[in-house]
């Protein structure tokens, strides 16, 4: 996995009706913001393990960092957009929760979570997992006090088992075999976890040179675009000895010569098989070299590369358009002009350094 990068930051965004077509099916969140008192933290450095995402967020957070560290003052605005395609149905889920996503959880430590599930066979996983996600890995553990990288990981992991539990519980009861993949993020204190199944992913745009001094798309500063995440699918060789392992069979580049994807949530019937719903989970710390990030299903990702969403975005954000304009036309372009027939779904979340 690449290492991770910063993103641009958007000044004055301007809100612009941008008008679509009614055949452009968008959701947004209602745009809040949040200020946080981050305390002293216990950090781990070893940011490089896995991590799951899922779903979209909309809204305004604001950041702040304790006295004992660099003061570091962070705006985000986050908004979603969806689009089913050449589908007959839609079959992706998203979230968005600020500006304090730790529900009925107490502690000094708030949160934002953001997150993209995209179902097959149906959407019943998909909207499992946005209705219950979250709130299990609260309930797993994640800090809401001092921030322990580890601890927050093992609550995602966990989060993610018990959700799948519940899902399979469902899907047997009621006699379904839906599945979804996933992309979340949350954002901890200052802290980014970002988590995924499957092949939806998250790209984070990182500035360079890093002169901070420097404003914002002045031509002067190019971006590189990161990917924060790891596909899953039974043709890449790790996953693909899980499979065979657990005595599945891989034809065409399909599990059974059905599923692609090798880790989701549901998909009963291939659960014993080697699919699985453990996630990949990476964190790191805000800087003002992070830019924005954007997540995304496999429709987007299937008709724009990462550098090229990257350069979509900023140019967007040169124009001074709002978050809720840019995600609209990030869809709009993957779906009518370059021809994704998949469902297709995006977040885009802008952090504006102060």
């Amino acid at each position: 996995m690449e290492e991770i990068v910063d993103v641009v930051v958007v000044n004055n965004h301007k809100r612009e009706s941008d008008s679509c077509d009614e055949d452009l099916v968008l959701k947004k969140s209602k745009t809040s913001v949040l200020d946080v008192e981050t305390v002293e933290k216990s950090r781990n450095n070893d940011s490089c393990e896995p991590q799951n995402k899922t779903e979209q967020v909309d809204g305004n957070l604001q950041l702040k960092a304790s006295e004992e560290e660099s003061i570091l003052a962070v705006s985000i605005e986050a908004d979603a957009a969806e689009d089913k395609g050449s589908r007959h149905t839609m079959e992706d889920a998203w979230v968005i929760i600020l500006p304090d996503a730790s529900l009925d959880f107490s502690g000094n430590l708030r949160c934002a979570h953001f997150a993209i599930y995209d179902g097959h066979r149906g959407r019943l996983a998909a909207d499992y997992a946005k209705k219950h996600l979250h709130a299990n890995v609260l309930s797993a553990g994640l800090p809401r006090e001092l921030l322990d990288v580890k601890a927050a990981k093992k609550a995602i992991i966990d989060g993610f088992r018990r959700t799948d539990e519940s899902i399979l519980q469902e899907s047997a009861a009621g006699g379904w075999q839906d599945g979804s993949t996933a992309v979340c993020l949350w954002v901890l204190g200052r802290t980014v976890f970002v988590a995924n199944i499957g092949d939806a992913k998250a790209v984070v745009a990182r500035s360079y040179p890093s002169d901070e001094s420097k404003s914002r798309f002045d031509g002067e500063e190019s971006l590189k675009a990161i990917v924060l995440t790891r596909e899953h699918k039974v043709i890449y060789p790790q996953e693909r000895a899980r499979i065979l392992k657990a005595g599945g069979s891989v034809t065409n580049g399909r599990l059974q010569g059905r599923l692609e994807v090798s880790r989701a949530f549901g998909d009963r019937q291939f659960k014993k098989v080697g699919v699985c719903a453990t996630p990949d989970v990476h964190s790191f710390d805000l800087t003002k070299r992070e830019h924005f990030i954007i997540l995304g299903c496999d429709g987007l990702w299937g008709v724009f590369g990462p550098s090229d969403a990257v350069d979509f975005v900023q140019a967007q954000l040169k124009e001074g358009l709002s978050v809720t304009a840019i995600s609209r036309r990030l869809v709009r372009e993957a779906v009518r002009e370059r021809h994704c027939k998949d469902n297709c779904t995006a977040i885009v979340i802008v952090f504006k350094h102060k």
